[in-house]
């Protein structure tokens, strides 16, 4: 039996609080609690309180009749939640979306990367492959990011100067996409059979693949709509071939533009329609999907934290790039409080809310308080907004604190910063599950900063209801930069 670490050896070994209910009603009735009658947030933390403790058994959806085992145990603090990264003890295969996995349909037939265990030949493969074809990359990431930023930013004041106000969102969904796509695969998805079309042709082939994940967000009082909605969602999954000539479109795309990444595939040992494949499944689910969320709430921080901080990153920004000349991944190391702010961002509201995965064999868990026993097999969910919010590690940890990385404690702080499917403090390699492109987004959102700054002093926005997708985030204002 293995035990888990980052914790006292000492602490008293208790029972798993909660439970599962009866068989069926149980899972049905936690997945109207969590969609319907409490919603995300409440639905953890109210069995948190129930059971004092952040450790619990829950089911989780979808559950019947399209998850065969909805049962899981949530951790959902800072200490229990790293046993997930532990590749001695945990597996992750075909646990990406949790106790429910779409139809390898939607893949041509492939398990990509995502839902591959390290213990795996393939999976190293595919992320060997992802890595270094990131890596080739490096030197086209700004300049290439700049020209697409010009772009959101003209859009952007454009709007606001006609309308008062924007609706932020979309416009840089639709242009860091256009940048990541042709960051991976050459060129523009304009210049291919996408044309203005990929982003929705995307967005539509991920949506197909988690629908049973989601929600409409319809309150408990709106009976009978929300169990029509539960019905139609949960029942039966989307059959993939409903999106068969969504997929080849996409396919074909990605399949005439990135050849000199399938040149590098090869050398790993991947055909071409395997590497493919996987790119695709990457551009939709972890670039695509994973930057329309963390630019907004980027944002949405900075946004609301208000003139202040707008003129401390302004001054930052500006000196540097007085000193430096330009926009380098040296200006950029010389600008600690915009670094801070990425990662504090990134902490207080991570782009990927869960992440699951299995006991290889029994092993202990622990939290702050106490000790748990794990059996084989059973399913590990770690909540990670509550986990990077745990106030035994983070001081004040609900307020967004701009300087939080900048203080002596950094590197003690950072190792509980798990966005990426990791400790910040660590780095993706071949035989992990952190993800291939952590310090890809993170140079994004940096540069993302530089830019905004660079153009105004100050800016104000408003914020719509969150959706799946993060944040909605409104422009209210902008302030032209008085200084250069």
């Amino acid at each position: 039996m293995s035990s888990s670490y980052d914790s006292n050896d000492d602490l008293p070994l208790k029972p798993i609080p909660g439970g599962y209910g009866l068989p069926f009603i149980g899972a049905v009735w936690d997945r109207f609690d969590f969609f319907y009658f409490k919603g995300r947030d409440d639905f953890f933390r109210s069995r948190m309180l129930k059971y004092k403790s952040t450790v619990f058994r829950a089911n989780m959806p979808p559950g019947p009749f399209i998850s065969p085992n909805s049962r899981v145990i949530a951790l959902l603090d800072a200490v229990s939640f790293p046993i997930l990264f532990d590749n001695s003890m945990v597996e992750k295969r075909d646990v990406f979306t949790g106790t429910f996995k779409p139809s390898a349909g939607f893949t041509n037939g492939y398990r990509v990367g995502n839902y591959l265990d390290p213990s795996e030949p393939k999976h190293h493969q595919i992320k060997s492959f992802l890595l270094a074809l990131i890596a080739s990359r490096k030197e086209h990431v700004v300049p290439l990011l700049r020209n697409y930023l010009t772009e959101l930013f003209v859009k952007v004041e454009d709007h606001v100067a006609d309308h008062g106000e924007v609706y932020f969102n979309p416009i840089s969904q639709n242009e860091l996409f256009n940048f990541l796509f042709h960051l991976y695969c050459g060129k523009a998805p304009g210049q291919t059979k996408l044309k203005s079309d990929g982003l929705k042709l995307f967005q539509l082939w991920v949506f197909a693949q988690v629908l049973p994940l989601g929600s409409l967000g319809l309150p408990w009082y709106l009976f009978p709509l929300n169990v029509l909605e539960d019905l139609l969602f949960r029942t039966l999954p989307l059959p993939s071939f409903l999106l068969k000539w969504d997929l080849k479109k996409l396919y074909s795309a990605v399949e005439t533009s990135a050849t000199e990444a399938f040149d590098l595939a090869l050398t790993f040992g991947l055909s071409n329609e395997e590497a493919c494949m996987n790119l695709l499944f990457v551009l939709g689910f972890n670039s695509c999907n994973g930057m329309k969320i963390v630019i907004p709430t980027l944002m949405k921080w900075v946004g609301l934290a208000g003139n202040t901080l707008h003129q401390k990153i302004a001054d930052e920004v500006r000196s540097v790039m007085k000193e430096e000349g330009g926009i380098t991944l040296t200006a950029l190391e010389k600008m600690p409080l915009v670094r801070s702010v990425v990662w504090e961002s990134l902490r207080i509201e991570p782009p990927v809310a869960y992440q699951y995965a299995t006991a290889k064999e029994d092993i202990v868990v622990r939290s702050h308080d106490a000790a748990f026993l794990v059996k084989k097999g059973e399913m590990l969910l770690g909540f990670q907004p509550f986990a990077t919010k745990d106030e035994r590690v983070f001081k004040d940890a609900e307020r967004f604190v701009e300087d939080r990385f900048m203080v002596e404690e950094r590197e003690k702080l950072l190792k509980y910063v798990y966005w990426s499917n990791g400790r910040e403090t660590e780095e993706p390699a071949a035989a992990n599950k952190q993800c291939a492109g952590k310090d890809l987004v993170e140079l994004v959102l940096r540069v993302f900063m530089v830019e905004l700054f660079l153009r105004y002093d100050s800016f104000t926005v408003k914020l719509g209801k969150p959706t799946l997708q993060g944040p909605t985030v409104t422009i209210t204002s902008l302030v032209k930069a008085s200084t250069l």
